[in-house]
């Protein structure tokens, strides 16, 4: 939980960086202000990110993309939010190196994975969901599934605002907008390769300056 909210206080962060501070006029705030909430994340914590970005004495995060292979071609990329980008690079180099995979260069691997925007927002009473699929083709989506009383909308990373605005202008209830990267191959590996490749996500996880860890190592049910 405490590492949920200190990536959603560091993505609150950048968004105001970028947009500014009112939620009215920053589309991404506004989503990330509601996240927060869905998540239980304490309003002290919103107020801290949000101060801390309005802070002339604040160094700005710097959103940084790395990527490698772990052990047995495991193609893994890393997104980071720092403050300090040499310790940020040493450390993710550290861990490929200590467990069997390499760091490759910016943008090596970036055509292996898919960039997608994952928003999931409240169902509606008599909705059809082919219309709404229909409907949002044209923003770029391709993907609308129901789950548990939400509606999980997949679509392009890059008409991640567009859709955003169509479904708060028609009155859908956000609860969040996630960017991810969807291996477009995946590799399958046995369970003692699993094992060791999970070692090294892991320990990127785990470090304060990673948001996200994607890979393409085949998922098995």
């Amino acid at each position: 939980m405490a590492r949920v909210f200190t990536k959603l206080g560091k993505e609150i962060t950048i968004a105001i960086k970028s947009g500014g501070s009112d939620p009215e006029v920053n589309p991404r705030l506004r989503v990330l202000i509601q996240q927060a909430k869905k998540e239980n994340m304490p309003k002290e914590n919103v107020e801290r990110a949000i101060k801390k970005a309005s802070s002339k004495d604040f160094t700005d995060y710097k959103e940084m993309n790395y990527e490698g292979y772990g052990p047995y071609g495991i193609a893994v990329f890393v997104e980071t939010a720092t403050d300090n980008t040499t310790r940020t690079v040493a450390n993710v180099r550290s861990y490929f190196n200590k467990h069997g995979g390499s760091l490759g260069t910016t943008g090596s691997l970036e055509f292996l994975f898919e960039h997608r925007v994952v928003f999931r927002v409240v169902a509606k009473d008599n909705l059809s969901l082919e219309d709404l699929e229909l409907e949002l083709i044209d923003f770029g989506v391709d993907e609308v599934v129901e789950d548990e009383g939400e509606l999980i909308i997949s679509g392009e990373f890059s008409q991640n605002s567009t859709v955003q605005k169509y479904l708060e202008e028609n009155g859908f209830e956000i609860n969040s907008a996630e960017f991810i990267r969807i291996p477009n191959d995946v590799k399958e590996v046995t369970p003692v390769q699993r094992e060791q490749i999970e070692k090294l996500i892991e320990k990127l996880e785990e470090d304060e300056d990673v948001q996200n860890v994607f890979h393409n190592m085949k998922d098995y049910d």
